[in-house]
């Protein structure tokens, strides 16, 4: 059973009981807002206050250390984008994880490779993928997934756009930072929910409205934009096929779970293979809701090079795929 699925019924009592919505298209862009609205929501909420936690008593030195301490260029990289496979975490938790990885004083462009690696690489592609695409294919998206992460953390890493991340963010409260406030005791439970709560609820307030502005290009896109329309555009395979999914990927906004059955739906249309995952890695990853969400967190330079580096990443993929027979 999903989790979600009260707040479906409630965008459905609203919708079709509260406000009578009779035309489909609005009744749909509508739905899909209040949904994705509250859902999100309650994500951020839970999302922002469990990293508040996890930031609060982050070994700081010791997570920096394992990364810095590569015996070979390029293990720190890897080894955060191979970090990112195994959290499941989605686009809409990029602040916090942002600020938890260069407050630790990890490498610009290492924290970008556990971004990328972390909605791009995961449960649905290590354990729903074999059965629907099989093992080749599993392995093969995912080690390119995880390659696509590393050379884009390296990319973003030559930029040396430090300077982009907004330090507003970067001033959060550590376990030590609690403790000398205190007077060098140890801090009451109390005292520690309140920081987190603080901490949380700063980072919610501030990127909550782009989600909403976010949800609502996506609600009118998923309720005005016809599905003939993706599936006759979509199922050609000329060369303009996977950077056009790509793009018709990005304002909507899901985690790849959820986004497979429409990948294997649009597979049975006709639609090539590539082109299909190029659509749902643009929606986990690049989705306009969770590129606003990041944009509170670092200035338009750093953001474009993300959204640079990691597109060119998703339309190679895309074209691989296309190609490769298996």
């Amino acid at each position: 059973m999903d989790i979600f699925s009260p707040v479906q019924s409630l965008a459905d009592v609203i919708v079709n009981n509260w406000l009578g919505i009779t035309n489909k298209y609005w009744a749909n862009a509508i739905n899909f807002f209040i949904y994705d609205t509250i859902k999100i929501g309650l994500l951020l909420v839970v999302i922002n206050y469990l990293m508040a936690m996890v930031r609060y008593y982050l070994p700081v030195e010791k997570v920096r250390d394992i990364l810095a301490g590569r015996k070979w260029y390029g293990a720190d990289y890897l080894l955060a984008a191979m970090l990112g496979t195994i959290t499941p975490f989605c686009s809409c938790s990029s602040i916090p994880l942002f600020v938890g990885f260069v407050g630790a004083g990890i490498p610009l462009g290492v924290t970008f490779a556990f971004l990328i690696a972390s909605p791009l690489v995961n449960e649905a592609s290590l354990f729903i993928f074999p059965s629907i695409f099989g093992l080749k294919m599993t392995f093969l998206y995912n080690g390119l997934g995880i390659l696509v992460s590393v050379l884009a953390g390296m990319a973003i890493q030559k930029l040396k756009l430090e300077k982009s991340v907004n330090p507003a963010f970067l001033q959060y409260k550590t376990r030590q930072d609690a403790i000398e406030e205190n007077g060098g005791n140890k801090v009451p439970l109390a005292k520690k929910i309140a920081v987190w709560r603080q901490d949380a609820w700063y980072i919610t307030k501030e990127i909550f409205p782009y989600v909403v502005f976010g949800v609502g290009i996506g609600a009118l896109i998923h309720g005005f934009v016809p599905k003939e329309f993706v599936e006759n555009n979509l199922s050609a395979a000329d060369w303009w096929g996977v950077p056009l999914a790509t793009i018709l990927g990005l304002p909507l906004y899901a985690n790849s779970v959820s986004v497979l059955p429409i990948v294997e739906a649009l597979t049975g249309k006709g639609v090539p293979l590539g082109t299909a995952l190029a659509f749902m890695t643009a929606t986990v990853t690049l989705s306009i809701p969770g590129l606003l969400i990041l944009k509170k967190a670092m200035d338009w330079k750093l953001l474009s090079a993300f959204v640079a580096a990691t597109g060119v990443g998703i339309i190679i993929m895309g074209y691989f795929f296309n190609l490769v027979k298996i």
